[in-house]
């Protein structure tokens, strides 16, 4: 048998070189890209940062006109810059979704976070709020996106290190607070799954008429509530600059681009990460303390999210 270059080349040979020369030229196994990685880290230490930035928001800003600000200017400024740069324009069925989920991940998920916040410190509220991956499964399993057997692994030791975090909380005295921040990742979890299963505009454009969508809604409940606008402390104005910028233009972009390239599990396990991150910032910048508890916990979180991070195929 004569090779392309005209040399005869017995038939094991042959096979063998055929395999040889397959092998070099076959890609590589792909790795985790540079921006899924980064992704993750926005939306574990970013996000796990805006709990403390809306208690200080909450000093002289009301709950949804912090809210209306945030994701107002977050979005559309976001929905300007993109439109600039010749993105099509969303159709009226992208607005809709968008509508919905924005009603879901922000007037109620995140409405309920800053409303519970006034009586409820910042680090608990980032434990409950780690519960969102467990409805994000439930509410999953029920649109035919179930997790794989190792996902429910991962999963399960994330919650128990919340559970484990929340020994001694202080929930069970913050009446109707405890209520609105029980409820705010259950809401959140929903919208999350209905983003998955309808039309959303692609990439930043989705990110940026959700945000648009919540913060208009957002100020109509102010009204509707009858918030007064009143003067923001320099405090404040840093806490909203943060959480726009931050939590939200970086924050929520990020999370939707893990949405559409990871399973939902690996885009939600910032959940387990937040409350650390939000209990260390409260430790450091607000004096709250540190027990052993919070380190087990700790522990016990990370290990589920290197299981989740560590299984199945993207």
């Amino acid at each position: 048998m004569a090779s392309s270059s005209g040399v005869w080349i017995a038939p094991p040979v042959r096979i063998a070189w055929d395999r040889a020369a397959a092998a070099a030229v076959r890609p590589a196994r792909a790795r985790p890209p540079l921006m899924i990685v980064a992704a993750m880290l926005a939306v574990y230490f970013l996000w796990g940062s805006t709990y403390l930035a809306i208690r200080v928001g909450l000093e002289t800003i009301p709950p949804f006109s912090l809210g209306a600000a945030r994701f107002l200017i977050a979005g559309g400024g976001l929905y300007a810059v993109l439109r600039l740069l010749g993105v099509r324009r969303p159709t009226a069925a992208e607005w809709r979704t968008s509508f919905l989920t924005g009603a879901l991940l922000f007037v109620a998920g995140n409405g309920f976070v800053v409303l519970g916040e006034q009586w409820v410190s910042s680090g608990l509220v980032a434990l409950v709020v780690g519960t969102m991956p467990l409805w994000a499964a439930l509410f999953g399993r029920a649109a035919g996106q179930p997790p794989t057997t190792r996902e429910w692994l991962g999963l399960g030791l994330g919650f128990l290190g919340v559970a484990v975090l929340q020994l001694g909380g202080e929930l069970a005295g913050a009446g109707f607070g405890a209520l609105l921040v029980l409820l705010a990742p259950v809401c959140w979890a929903l919208g999350v799954v209905l983003g998955r299963t309808r039309p959303l505009p692609p990439g930043p454009m989705g990110a940026a008429t959700q945000m648009l969508a919540g913060g208009l809604m957002m100020a109509l409940v102010a009204a509707l509530l009858g918030e007064s606008p009143t003067v923001p402390s320099a405090r404040s104005l840093a806490a909203v600059a943060h959480l726009v910028v931050s939590g939200s233009l970086i924050g929520f972009t990020a999370y939707g681009y893990l949405l559409r390239r990871t399973r939902p599990a690996v885009a939600n396990s910032y959940a387990y990460v937040n409350p650390v991150v939000a209990i260390v910032l409260g430790a450091a910048l607000a004096g709250e303390p540190v027990g052993p508890i919070t380190w087990l916990a700790t522990a016990v979180i990370l290990s589920g999210v290197v299981v989740i991070g560590l299984g199945g195929k993207r």
